[in-house]
C-alpha cells in the first residue's frame, strides 16, 4: 500500500493508491443545530436522481434520527463494532484505520448488508436517548436527547469505494473531486458497498451495477449548488469547495468554517476516508458521544459555534447558507453585510448580520384600529 497524508487524522497512513488531491475538493458543511428531518433534501435527491426501477431503495442524500437511526440498518454501529475500541489520542489519531484493520487478502475492513437492512429507511425516527422515569418533569437542558444527521457521500479524498473495486470502475474526477461510478465497466460485483463504510454506495437490482450519489456534477459544472443544498427550507448547508489546512483561504466561506473557526468536524475520520462533507455538532448532545463521531475538537467546535456572534466573518459564513443557488467561492463582511461572490469575483449575494426589528405600535393612531387581538 502507498503512503498517504490524512489531516483529519494528522498522521500518515496506508491507503491502496496513491495519493493524488485534484484541482479543488467538492465539499459541503451541515449544521445539525438547524436541520427539522423535514426530509425535503431527500425527496428533492430522489425524484432528481434514484426515482427508476432497481432504484426503490437507493436514498443517496437520507436523514436519520440519532442515536437510533440507520439507513442502511445499523450502519455505523456495526462497522465500529467491527473494528473495535480504538486508541484516539488527541489532535493526532494513534489507532487503526479500516486500511489498516483489513483482514488478509483485502483492501479494507468492511461488511454486506443484508436485503433486509434497506427495509426501513426511518427506523429510529424522533426515538431519544435516556428513561423517562415516574414523576420526571421538563428541565433545561433536557434530560434526553435526538438529533437529526443528513448525509450523503463525502467524496472523500481516501475513497474506501474506490480502493475496493476490483475492477477499477469508480474514480474520483480530478477537477472537483466528486467520486464517480462508470456504469459500463461496473459488473456489480458489490465490492463498494463492501467497502464503503458510510453505505454510499447502493445496488440496482434492475440494472445488476452499483450506483451512489453524483454530487450533483452537471450542476457543480455550471456553477450551482446540488439539489438537496438549494431545496433545503432550513437553510442549513452549504455546498462549495474545501482546501486541505495550510492551503486555507479566509475568504472561502467553507475554509473558514471548517479550518480558521474549526467548528465544521468529518463524520467518523478514525476511518481514515478523510471525508469531504463536515457538520456543525448539536450543541446540545454528551460530548463521548460527539467526540466518537466527529473526533478530536468537537467540544472547541461547539464552543467556537456558541461564540459565532462575536465572530463576524464566521457569522457572515453561516449567514450565507441557503443564501443563493450560485455555488460561493469568494465572500468578505463589510459595514454589517455578508456578501458572497463566484469564482470570477461577481458579487451574488448580500445578507445582513443582523435582520433589522420593527416594533409596531398595538394601536394604529391613524387608523383608529389596533393590530392585535385584544379581546
Amino acid at each position: 500500500m502507498a503512503k498517504v497524508y490524512n489531516w483529519q487524522l494528522g498522521r500518515e497512513m496506508e491507503y491502496p493508491h496513491e495519493g493524488v488531491r485534484p484541482a479543488k475538493q467538492f465539499g459541503m458543511v451541515l449544521d445539525t443545530n438547524k436541520c427539522i428531518s423535514c426530509q425535503t433534501c431527500t425527496v428533492a435527491c430522489k425524484t432528481t436522481w434514484t426515482p427508476g426501477r432497481g432504484q426503490e431503495t437507493m436514498f443517496w442524500n437520507n436523514v436519520e434520527s440519532k442515536p437510533y437511526g440507520y439507513y442502511p440498518l445499523g450502519w455505523d454501529v456495526k462497522i465500529l463494532d467491527k473494528l473495535g475500541v480504538q486508541d484516539a489520542g488527541g489532535a493526532v489519531y494513534q489507532g487503526k484505520t479500516l486500511f489498516d484493520a483489513a483482514p488478509d487478502g483485502e483492501r479494507i475492513l468492511g461488511y454486506l448488508p443484508e436485503d433486509a437492512d434497506y427495509a426501513h429507511p426511518n427506523i429510529g425516527e424522533d426515538d431519544s436517548a435516556g428513561l423517562m422515569t415516574q414523576g420526571i418533569h421538563l428541565t433545561l437542558p433536557h434530560m434526553q436527547w435526538m438529533y437529526y444527521l443528513p448525509r450523503i457521500c463525502n467524496h472523500c479524498t481516501y475513497p474506501a469505494c474506490l480502493a475496493s473495486c476490483s475492477r477499477n470502475s469508480i474514480y474520483k474526477r480530478p477537477e472537483d473531486g466528486i467520486v464517480l461510478i462508470d456504469q459500463t465497466r461496473c459488473r456489480g460485483y458489490r465490492e463498494c458497498v463492501k467497502g464503503c463504510p458510510y453505505k454510499k454506495p447502493f445496488f440496482n437490482s434492475n440494472t445488476r451495477t452499483s450506483e451512489k450519489c453524483v454530487g450533483c456534477y452537471p450542476a457543480i459544472e455550471g456553477g450551482r449548488q446540488t439539489q438537496c443544498t438549494i431545496t433545503c427550507i432550513g437553510k442549513i448547508r452549504m455546498q462549495g469547495f474545501i482546501s486541505t489546512p495550510e492551503q486555507a483561504r479566509e475568504d472561502n466561506p467553507l475554509d473558514y468554517i471548517v479550518h480558521i473557526a474549526k467548528i465544521g468536524r468529518p463524520l467518523y475520520p478514525q476511518f481514515g476516508l478523510e471525508p469531504n462533507t463536515y457538520y456543525i455538532p448539536p450543541i446540545h448532545v454528551p460530548p463521548a458521544y460527539l467526540y466518537q463521531m466527529f473526533g478530536f475538537g468537537v467540544e472547541q467546535a461547539i464552543a467556537g459555534y456558541r461564540k459565532a456572534k462575536d465572530d463576524p466573518k464566521l457569522l457572515g459564513a453561516l449567514l450565507l447558507f441557503g443564501a443563493c443557488k450560485e455555488i460561493i467561492h469568494h465572500y468578505k463582511v463589510d459595514g454589517g453585510l455578508a456578501m458572497g461572490f463566484d469564482e470570477k469575483g461577481t458579487e451574488l449575494v448580500r445578507v445582513p448580520l443582523v435582520e433589522p426589528i420593527h416594533v409596531r405600535a398595538a394601536h394604529d393612531e391613524k387608523f383608529q384600529a389596533f393590530r392585535t387581538n385584544i379581546t
